[in-house]
């Protein structure tokens, strides 16, 4: 019996390349990325529009975007820009991060074991060969609370992404059998500052990231009216993880705090030098940036003199210190570029993410070299804190 027992054990190994079928050694997890702290590039769907000159300008080492999955339908993912930009990153030497983003604002979360689900790991299925081992950190989900239907922000919502997360871990041990480049996080959390938000189901996202090896960490995305809630993300999360676990902020900025400054009057002395009247509000003024974009002088005199801006020119210092304080930050990116969708139906109301942009690539004229030019206030920083 012995005998024919051993015989048995023997040809399932033959047959199973080396181990007994179904008790194969899962791929190991690769060595954590530390709490590097480091700061890069963000350019969210506009990775097109990766300028290597502006990269060297601002001294990045990291650059970011996020990939649609639903263009893989349209799009053959081995002719998406969005990847071929981040493999050409990668090949010339930056780190890069992706994004993976599910759009579900329009339709319900498919349900577990539905063929439903089937579809959308199959789509990504054709995606991941192309990213894993070639990109440094991948982000399962891009905004999942805020790209979803309100009412199914619960238990549909984690079963959802929870179903994807261990469909990208497996496919990271194939395609990885010993170890792999690529960091896996779960993405990103939105308005965590605010109590409404600290919902059942993120406690529940957040207990996945805790409770799973291969998850490194969560990316935060902390766009705010008030600088100091951004503290409140970190207190609400950090304490959730792992403590040699680590975080992603590859979204941030003072959005809400510029939006409720758009009908400002324009400053009396940028007034009178550009003929404004006196009850000009800043929104029209960018208007006019945007279907004229001005000297880079006019557009830095408007910032500069305005009160509600030039006390936060420091908020990418500030935030990256705090960040880095912490002893748990991977990597941040910040808005690099304007994009068309920032400008896209401007009025008063608009929320104004081209203020944030290290680049000012459409409200400021162009320098003729290849290059845009930078906006007001942030390059100086994002250069010193590389």
């Amino acid at each position: 019996m012995r005998t024919r027992l051993v015989a048995l054990v023997s040809a399932l190994v033959l047959v199973s390349g080396g181990s007994v079928a179904g008790a194969a050694t899962p791929a190991p997890n690769p060595e954590p990325l530390p709490a590097l702290g480091a700061l890069g590039a963000n350019y969210n769907e506009n990775l097109d529009q990766l300028n290597y000159r502006e990269l060297r300008t601002a001294r990045a080492s990291w650059v970011r975007g996020f990939y649609v999955l639903p263009e893989a339908d349209s799009v053959p993912p081995e002719n998406s820009a969005t990847l071929r930009v981040l493999r050409d990153a990668h090949a010339r030497g930056f780190k890069t991060v992706l994004s993976l983003k599910f759009p579900m604002a329009g339709m319900s979360f498919p349900r577990p074991g539905s063929p439903e689900l089937a579809a959308e790991l199959a789509r990504l299925d054709r995606v991941l060969p192309l990213v894993l081992g070639m990109v440094d950190i991948v982000t399962i989900g891009n905004e999942p609370f805020i790209e979803s239907l309100p009412a199914e922000r619960d238990e549909r919502l984690n079963d959802f992404y929870e179903a994807v997360a261990r469909h990208v871990i497996a496919a990271r041990a194939r395609h990885c059998p010993r170890t792999c480049a690529t960091h896996l996080f779960m993405g990103a959390l939105n308005r965590l500052d605010l109590a409404q938000n600290r919902t059942p189901a993120v406690e529940r996202y957040l207990k996945f990231v805790r409770e799973t090896p291969e998850l490194e960490g969560v990316d935060l995305h902390p766009h705010v009216a008030d600088q100091a809630a951004i503290q409140d993300f970190l207190d609400y999360t950090l304490p959730r993880l792992r403590p040699e676990q680590t975080f992603l902020v590859t979204e941030f900025s003072l959005v809400w705090y510029w939006q409720q400054h758009l009908t400002d009057r324009i400053p009396a002395t940028f007034a009178e030098r550009y003929g404004y009247t006196a009850d000009t509000q800043v929104w029209q003024v960018i208007g006019d940036a945007i279907k004229q974009p001005f000297p880079s002088s006019k557009w830095n005199e408007l910032l500069a003199a305005s009160p509600w801006f030039e006390s936060k020119k420091h908020f990418l210092r500030d935030e990256l210190d705090r960040f880095r304080a912490t002893g748990r930050l991977a990597v941040a990116t910040y808005g690099f570029r304007q994009i068309p969708s920032m400008t896209a139906g401007w009025s008063a109301t608009k929320a104004p993410w081209l203020l944030n942009s290290v680049f000012a690539t459409l409200t400021v004229q162009p320098r003729g070299d290849a290059m845009s030019v930078p906006g007001y206030a942030w390059i100086d920083d994002f250069r010193a804190l590389q």
